[in-house]
């Protein structure tokens, strides 16, 4: 980084854990849908790499733990040795460009569509209630989820563990739990969606087992230092709401600083069901008070607000979403206080291996 970059927090160097990073502008998980029959494809070795900087962090889009996880056509997984070896050469591509990788790792739970699952078998969630809204990304209808048997948690806790194992094998540096936006972790601790009676149900404490657990499981599997998680107390994506999510969010990340993992990843309460900022008093400040190792904050920044955040105190690390997806070389950008493109919306979740993929132009500097 030039000289000019001294004096903006977002390009500061930070030590993260074991890891050394040379700025603070994380590329957020993003749900792209270009992985042809749930296995990573040759042109996301381009995607992740155009947006690889030296020292930079970057994070997967939502990678699937089992063929019962999936909820949205053409998203990756890392239950299978195919899979496996084609994030392969995705994550060389990465770190011959000198940043680091982490994968994303999720089971969509009632998010999701019987045509999805294995012998059109029912998908499953904490409830059997289903999700009666629609998404631009999914086409159809969300099935009615079966409700999960006590006995059946370990089972799918054990999907995460084994694709946490897998990832490490395909060379990522760590892993990050998406225990955010309604999919399955967060269907359970919202009390909304969670009318559990057994020990997964009812209480806070109830409700937050399953995701605690899945850390527990983690933690042991591959060490709390290559582990995060990405967490959304506050928003109400795909019908998953709490009644007091900032006591949601507290207990959740004191709960996490028992297992000592690397970061907590969590959802601006700006962010609504459609992605986009809305205006609220609402902060993510107790948390990031409240955990110990590394916060990053995400939804809705652009380089002002990153870099109030940083100065404030409010986060150590920033993650950016359709800013990063637009702009391949954001920090580049954000060090030259360049111009930055518009993102396309109508090619978010295309599958066109280049259109709105890996056509957004450079800063072209002389």
């Amino acid at each position: 980084m030039s000289a000019s970059s001294e004096s903006m927090p977002l390009l500061t160097p930070y030590k993260m854990g074991n890891f050394h990073l040379s700025h603070r502008v994380v590329l957020a998980p993003l749900t792209r849908q270009r992985s042809y029959g749930n296995v990573p494809q040759k042109h996301a070795i381009l995607y992740y790499s155009q947006r690889a900087t030296h020292g930079g962090l970057l994070i997967t889009e939502a990678t699937g733990v089992s063929d019962t996880a999936q909820g949205y056509e053409h998203t990756p997984g890392i239950w299978t040795k195919e899979q496996v070896e084609a994030w392969k050469p995705i994550v060389d591509a990465v770190h011959a460009k000198g940043a680091l990788f982490f994968c994303q790792i999720w089971h969509c739970g009632r998010a999701s569509n019987q045509g999805f699952q294995p012998n059109g078998q029912a998908i499953v969630s904490c409830t059997d209630r289903r999700i009666s809204a629609s998404l631009e990304v999914y086409e159809g209808q969300f099935s009615t989820p079966r409700r999960l048997e006590t006995d059946e948690i370990p089972l799918v806790i054990n999907d995460f563990r084994l694709a946490a194992r897998n990832a490490i094998e395909a060379g990522f540096d760590g892993v990050e739990i998406h225990g955010a936006n309604g999919y399955l972790i967060d269907q359970f601790v919202k009390d909304n969606v969670n009318d559990r009676t057994d020990k997964y149900g009812g209480t806070l404490e109830n409700r937050s087992r399953f995701a605690l657990e899945v850390v527990e499981a983690l933690a042991n599997e591959i060490g709390p230092h290559r582990l995060g998680i990405r967490l959304s107390p506050f928003t109400d994506y795909l019908e998953a709401t709490d009644s007091n999510p900032e006591a949601l969010g507290l207990y959740l990340v004191n709960s996490l600083n028992k297992y000592d993992i690397l970061y907590c990843h969590m959802i601006e309460p700006r962010v609504d069901k459609a992605g986009e900022s809305k205006t609220t008093p609402l902060s993510l400040l107790p948390m990031r008070n409240a955990f110990k190792g590394t916060f990053i904050s995400a939804g809705g920044f652009n380089k002002e607000d990153g870099n109030n955040a940083l100065k404030d105190g409010y986060a150590d690390l920033v993650a950016y979403g359709r800013l990063f997806l637009a702009n391949p070389d954001l920090p580049r950008r954000f060090e030259l206080d360049g111009p930055l493109n518009r993102h396309n919306r109508e090619t978010f979740y295309t599958s066109d291996p280049v259109v709105g993929y890996t056509d957004y132009p450079f800063l072209n500097v002389a």
